[in-house]
């Protein structure tokens, strides 16, 4: 508690003695004094008062503190939202900071090859959305596997799934993660281009077969079955139908597999 105290007070001196002028979008220390029904007041200086209001606050930190006046008396971080010229307060927030850092993290994450288990929170029609660093990112359906797709909503919410980040854009807001590359990457065969293998219809389309080959969904497009025309793929092939392939692509980044019967003695 004194090491706060004085992180405060040495704070607290720094803005007397330099006359510094606080502005929007800068991180500034304080106390937490007093709960309103709104929000909190926040001391950050001998004759500056903050405001951090309830909807600026990450609700799972609410969530995880059942008692009431948990943030009274602590001192931390705090971002800087604009100057209340009216209230003569600093409106402060805890949320936009933890953002900050959240993709100050991620992009430092982005940089090695990292697989993660995260808990799957939401689950539309698109995908499913979960949060990485606090960071709300979303898997595509195309990026989830079949057995997954098949289930209902209810089945894996709350549950985990391992994915790789895909595509990561602060600017955009945009964090978009693959499962598919994740059970790619951790798959104990190696998959090789050329490789010639057996594996079993799980899925059939109009415009291919889609084949499951040492627990990986590859696909085979209609082009690459044969070289003749087929009207109709059902009246060739069925579920459960196990036929040899040849691998002619490998997409680790998408978590994609294609495959071929062209060619194949």
């Amino acid at each position: 508690m004194i090491k706060k105290e004085n992180q405060y007070n040495n704070f607290a001196y720094l803005l007397k003695k330099y006359n510094y002028q606080l502005n929007p979008g800068d991180i500034v220390a304080g106390t937490v004094i007093y709960q309103e029904k709104k929000g909190f007041l926040v001391n950050i200086g001998d004759e500056t008062s903050g405001y951090l209001p309830m909807e600026e606050i990450n609700l799972d930190l609410v969530n995880n503190n059942k008692e009431k006046n948990f943030f009274i008396n602590k001192t931390r971080d705090f971002f800087l939202i604009k100057h209340n010229i009216d209230l003569k307060q600093y409106i402060l927030s805890i949320k936009r900071l933890e953002y900050i850092r959240g993709w100050k993290r991620i992009k430092q994450i982005q940089l090695e090859d990292v697989i993660f288990n995260l808990k799957i929170k939401h689950i539309n029609k698109g995908g499913i959305i979960t949060y990485l660093e606090g960071i709300q990112g979303f898997i595509p359906k195309s990026h989830i596997y079949l057995h997954m797709n098949n289930n209902h909503n209810t089945e894996l919410k709350n549950k985990k799934i391992k994915c790789k980040l895909l595509v990561v854009n602060e600017q955009k807001n945009q964090l978009i993660l693959s499962s598919k590359s994740a059970i790619l990457k951790l798959s104990k065969h190696k998959f090789r281009i050329g490789e010639i293998i057996y594996g079993k219809i799980v899925k059939i389309k109009s415009y291919g077969l889609f084949i499951e080959v040492y627990g990986i969904i590859a696909l085979l497009h209609i082009s690459e079955i044969g070289f003749k025309y087929i009207q109709n793929i059902n009246d060739i092939f069925y579920l459960g139908k196990l036929i040899k392939i040849k691998i002619i692509h490998i997409d680790t980044k998408q978590g994609r597999i294609s495959v071929s019967k062209r060619n194949i003695k």
